[in-house]
């Protein structure tokens, strides 16, 4: 009787043993989508290159050509426009250059949007503006201008106006 208690003994022994191991743990999860987002703002930079008629003969009457160019770069996809405001002259439509040191001397001129200069660039966006749309690289317009014609009697010296260029962008 004595051995069957040892058998017993140890059956009980192991089984206590396997009742305290762990059980295996069963893992757990929970997921959940993570929105990721960017706005690309609109920017837009903007340079110029000067009008430079140089010097200049008026004695035959007729129109002097020069050009000169703007340099836009915009954010991809950003609409844009560009217009000049009248300068000295007061008007995008009668542009004035004045004489330096004596500001009643003037030799009219015009700033075009076109090589055929028959589209004056426009101090609003209601009017003949030079636009376009970013593409994230230097977009360089020429600017078509001209002294314009039958001013023979313009007095000798140097003669300036400054144009302010205006981009607009969304």
């Amino acid at each position: 009787m004595a051995q069957k208690l040892k058998i017993w003994g140890r059956a009980v022994l192991v089984l206590s043993s396997t009742a305290a191991l762990p059980l295996a743990a069963q893992a757990a999860s929970v997921a959940q989508p993570m929105a990721v987002t960017a706005t690309v703002k609109d920017t837009c930079t903007l340079s110029t290159a000067p009008v430079a008629f140089g010097t200049i003969d008026v004695s035959a009457g007729t129109a002097i050509d020069g050009t000169g160019s703007i340099t836009v770069k915009c954010s991809k996809g950003s609409a844009w426009n560009a217009t000049a405001s009248a300068g000295g002259g007061g008007s995008a439509t009668s542009r004035k250059m004045a004489l330096s040191g004596d500001a009643t001397e003037t030799l009219n001129y015009q700033l075009y949007v076109d090589s055929g200069r028959s589209n004056a660039w426009s101090d609003s966006s209601s009017g003949t503006v030079i636009s376009g749309t970013g593409t994230a690289t230097n977009d360089v317009r020429t600017v078509y201008a001209s002294i314009l014609a039958g001013q023979t009697s313009a007095k000798v010296g140097s003669y300036s106006d400054s144009v302010t260029v205006t981009v607009t962008y969304p």
